[in-house]
C-alpha cells in the first residue's frame, strides 16, 4: 500500500496490522486530488467513510518525511480525548509524539510545540493565538479541521471561522484539510480555502432511511421491515427489534427527561437478552456511575439502574465521567440501547445498527414547535451503521399517522440540508476577536484589520460591506471602554485591552466586572456579591426562570440588595432587563448553594440543574473570579483581591472556607472533605498524627484513600 499511494511506510505497516490494506473510494479521490502532495482539501463524506484516515496520512507523511508538526483541532473535549487516545494507541509505538491541550486559556505554553501531533478544541487554539503563540502558526505544517460545519453555529463557529483565517493569514503554506459528513455548499467552502473538493455519498457500511408507522418501517430503496410491537410500546418494540438480532441502537429524544424516561421504558425489555457475564460487566459499570460523584444522586441511582439492564441515558446535564462510562460500555457492545439528546450527534464517535429519530420538532421561541434542521437529522442519521459489524445502517423516524409518514419523507429523508452560512458578523461575536487581533498585533490600523476579516468565510460568502459597520461600531466601543486607543491611523491595546483578550473573556463581561470590582468600597464584598457580579456578565449562561422562581426570587432580591455589585433594573420601566437579572440571581444562588456544600440532589431539584450543568457552571465561575482577580491587580483594587482568591477556591472545590485545607488533597472531594472534618481531622496537620487504620473506618474513605492521603502529608510520593 505504501508504493501505492505513496504513504511512509511505517504508517502504511500500521494500517495494515490493523486490518486496513485497501482505500475506500473516497480516500483514493483524495490522494488523486493531492492529499498526499500538500494540497487543501475540503472532505464532505459521511460518518466511517475514512476521512480522518485521510487526515492521518497527511499528518504522518509531514511528520515522517519533513519533520512537520500538525494541528488537529475538534468542538469538544470529549472529541480531543477520544482522538487522542486512538492516535497515540495507533502511531505512540513508531515514536511520533502525539499530545493533547483542551484546558487552560491564560498561557501561550510553548512546551506544546514538543509534539508531532497536537490535538486541541478552538477555544484551546484561538487562545493560544492570542497569546502572541506565534510558534504554533510557524512551526505547523498540517492542520485538520473537524466538523467544520461547525462554523454554522452562533456560539462555536465565529471562533472555529476566525482561527482558521487567522491561521492561513500566519502561514500560507499551511496545507489545511476540513472535515465534515453534511456540508450542502461544500464547493462554497472549498473556494474560501483555496481547497480541491473530496465529495461523495459513499458509505463502508450501506445506510437505509426509513420511517416507521404501524409496525412496519418503510425504507427509502423501497423495502420494508414488520416490527411486532408488544404493550403499546412501539419505540422499545423498534430498539429490541434491532438487539434481538446482535444489533445496537440509539435512540434520539428532544430533552433529557424524555432520555430517561426512554431509557427506563426499553430497559425492562433489553435486560430478558442479556448473559450472565454481560450482566457482571454491566453491573460493574453500573457501580461506577453511582459513585462518581462521592454522593450519590437520584440521576445517578435512575443511570445506574438502566444500565445493568443493559440501557443509558445520555445528555449533558450527566457528569462527562457518567457520560463516558456509558459510551464506554456501548462500544463494548455491554449497553445495547442508549437514549439520547441531540447532542451526542455532534459529539463522540458511537455508531449503532439502528438510529431512531423519535422527536423530530423542537420547541422554538416564540414560533412554537418547529421541525429540526435537516442538517441535524442527517448528522442523526449518519450514525447508524457499525463498520466490521453490520451489513447495513438503518436510521428510522416514528410517524404519527398515515399523512406524516409521507410527510417525513419529503421533509427529511429526500431533504438536502441546509447550507453553511458563517454566523461572525454580530457584535458579541466581533468583539472578541476584533480586540485579540489588534492586542496580539496580527492587525495594528483599520485597513489592516478589514483586509483580514475579508479572509473570513463571512466575507467569500456576503463580501465585508456589512462586516465593516460591525467592526466600526465594536471599535468604537472598545476605544470608548479604553481597551484600545488610536494614534493616528494605529490601533494599539491598552494594557486593559491586553488582559482581557489574554484572558479570553468577552470585552462586556471585562467592563462589567471593572466597573463592578471598582465600586467595592473598603468594606469586604460577600460571596453572594461576587457571585452575582460574574453572573451579570455574558460569559455565564444563566439558568432558565420556571414560574414558580419569580415570588421567591423577588423576596431574595430585596433581602439581599445592598450586597448586589450592578444596579437592579426598574421592574416596570425595563421589564426585560429585569427579568434577565432575576435569572442571574438565580444562577449566582446555585453557585452559592454550591459552595455551601448543599447535596447536589437538593441543587437539582431546587434549581433543575444536572451534574454536568453543575460542572459547566462551576467551570466558568471559576474562570471569571480569576479574571475578576487578574482585573482587580491590574486596577489596583486591593479590597477584592483577597476575597476573590478564597471565593474561586471555594467554588472550584465546592466547599465552606473551613474544608480549604483539606480538599487540596488529591482523591479527597467535598464529601469526603466534609466527611473527614466531622471525624475530627480539620487540618492537614491531624491526618499526619492519625493512624491509617481509623482513618479507613471514617465514612467515604476506606483502605485506599486512607493510605493516599496519609502518604500526601508525609511527603511520601504516592
Amino acid at each position: 500500500m505504501c508504493e501505492k499511494y505513496g504513504l511512509p511506510r511505517e504508517v502504511a505497516a500500521t494500517l495494515e496490522k490493523s486490518g486496513i490494506t485497501t482505500l475506500y473510494p473516497p480516500q483514493v479521490d483524495a490522494v488523486k486530488k493531492g492529499a498526499l502532495d500538500g494540497k487543501n482539501l475540503v472532505l464532505a463524506i459521511p460518518t466511517a467513510s475514512g476521512k480522518t484516515l485521510v487526515a492521518e496520512f497527511c499528518m504522518f507523511k509531514s511528520v515522517f518525511e519533513r519533520g512537520g508538526k500538525c494541528l488537529y483541532i475538534v468542538p469538544l473535549r470529549a472529541l480531543a480525548s477520544e482522538k487522542y487516545e486512538e492516535f497515540k494507541e495507533k502511531y505512540g509505538p513508531l515514536g511520533v509524539k502525539v499530545g493533547i491541550s483542551t484546558g487552560d486559556l491564560d498561557v501561550a505554553d510553548p512546551r506544546l510545540a514538543r509534539y508531532d501531533i497536537l490535538i486541541a478544541t478552538s477555544e484551546k487554539v484561538d487562545s493560544l493565538l492570542r497569546h502572541r503563540a506565534k510558534w504554533l502558526a510557524d512551526i505547523i505544517s498540517v492542520v485538520v479541521l473537524d466538523e467544520i460545519h461547525l462554523i454554522d453555529d452562533p456560539g462555536r463557529g465565529p471562533t472555529l471561522e476566525i482561527l482558521t483565517a487567522r491561521l492561513r493569514q500566519v502561514n500560507p503554506e499551511l496545507q489545511t484539510l476540513a472535515l465534515s459528513a453534511t456540508i450542502k455548499n461544500a464547493d462554497e467552502m472549498a473556494e474560501w480555502l483555496d481547497a480541491k473538493l473530496v465529495k461523495s455519498e459513499w458509505r463502508p457500511v450501506p445506510l437505509k432511511k426509513g420511517v416507521y408507522y404501524k409496525e412496519k418501517i418503510k425504507f427509502d430503496d423501497g423495502s420494508k421491515r414488520a416490527v411486532k410491537v408488544r404493550n403499546k410500546d412501539e419505540l422499545a418494540a423498534l430498539a429490541i427489534d434491532t438487539v434481538r438480532e446482535g444489533g445496537q441502537t440509539l435512540v434520539f429524544v428532544g430533552t433529557r427527561r424524555s432520555a430517561q424516561a426512554a431509557a427506563a421504558l426499553v430497559a425492562r425489555y433489553v435486560k430478558e437478552l442479556l448473559s450472565r457475564v454481560e450482566r457482571e460487566k454491566l453491573a460493574e459499570t453500573a457501580k461506577h456511575i453511582e459513585s462518581v460523584l462521592g454522593e450519590s444522586t437520584r440521576i445517578c441511582r435512575n443511570l445506574a439502574d438502566c444500565v445493568r439492564q443493559g440501557s443509558a441515558f445520555h445528555h449533558a446535564g450527566l457528569h462527562h465521567a457518567q457520560r463516558k462510562a456509558v459510551e464506554d460500555a456501548f462500544r463494548q457492545n455491554l449497553i445495547k440501547v442508549v437514549c439520547a439528546t441531540p447532542t451526542l450527534a455532534a459529539g463522540v464517535n458511537l455508531p449503532s445498527r439502528r438510529v431512531i429519530i423519535r422527536d423530530y420538532r423542537r420547541y422554538v421561541e416564540p414560533y412554537g414547535m418547529q421541525l429540526i434542521p435537516v442538517l441535524e437529522f442527517h448528522q442523526m442519521a449518519g450514525r447508524a451503521g457499525r463498520p466490521q459489524y453490520d451489513e447495513y445502517g438503518e436510521a428510522v423516524l416514528i410517524a404519527k399517522g398515515k399523512v406524516e409518514l409521507e410527510a417525513l419523507f419529503e421533509e427529511f429523508i429526500r431533504a438536502e440540508p441546509e447550507r453553511i452560512t458563517s454566523k461572525l458578523a454580530t457584535e458579541p461575536a466581533l468583539r472578541t476577536h476584533v480586540l485579540a487581533s489588534i492586542a496580539a498585533g496580527y492587525v495594528n490600523d483599520a485597513d489592516g484589520l478589514l483586509e483580514f476579516m475579508g479572509q473570513t468565510f463571512f466575507a467569500h460568502q456576503y463580501g465585508t460591506s456589512d462586516v465593516a459597520r460591525v467592526v466600526e461600531r465594536v471599535l468604537d466601543f472598545l476605544e470608548h471602554e479604553e481597551m484600545i486607543h488610536k494614534q493616528g491611523k494605529l490601533l494599539l491595546a491598552t494594557p486593559f485591552g491586553e488582559r482581557v483578550s489574554k484572558l479570553y473573556i468577552d470585552p462586556l463581561s471585562a467592563v462589567v466586572l471593572r466597573d463592578g470590582i471598582n465600586g467595592i468600597a473598603a468594606k469586604e464584598p460577600t460571596a453572594l456579591g461576587l457571585l452575582h457580579l460574574i453572573c451579570h456578565t455574558p460569559d455565564m449562561e444563566q439558568l432558565y426562570l420556571r414560574r414558580h422562581d419569580y415570588p421567591n426570587l423577588e423576596e431574595f432580591l430585596i433581602e439581599h440588595a445592598d450586597e448586589l455589585l450592578t444596579p437592579i433594573p426598574d421592574q416596570h420601566g425595563e421589564p426585560d432587563k429585569y427579568e434577565f437579572f432575576l435569572a442571574e440571581v438565580k444562577t449566582a444562588q446555585m453557585l452559592q448553594a454550591w459552595l455551601e456544600e448543599t447535596y447536589e440532589d437538593d441543587i437539582h431539584e431546587q434549581f433543575g440543574v444536572g451534574a454536568g450543568d453543575i460542572r459547566r457552571k462551576v467551570n466558568t465561575a471559576e474562570w471569571l473570579l480569576y479574571a475578576a482577580h487578574e482585573l482587580a491587580g491590574l486596577f489596583k483594587a486591593r479590597p477584592a483581591l483577597r476575597p476573590l482568591r478564597k471565593l474561586r477556591e471555594r467554588v472550584r472545590y465546592g466547599v465552606k472556607e473551613e474544608l480549604l485545607e483539606l480538599v487540596q488533597l488529591r482523591g479527597i472531594g467535598r464529601v469526603r472533605a466534609r466527611s473527614l472534618f466531622q471525624a475530627g481531622y480539620r487540618r492537614l496537620a491531624d491526618i499526619k498524627r492519625a493512624d491509617e487504620k481509623e482513618l479507613a473506618r471514617v465514612p467515604y474513605i476506606g483502605t485506599e484513600i486512607a493510605r493516599s492521603i496519609k502518604r500526601q502529608v508525609e511527603g511520601v510520593a504516592s
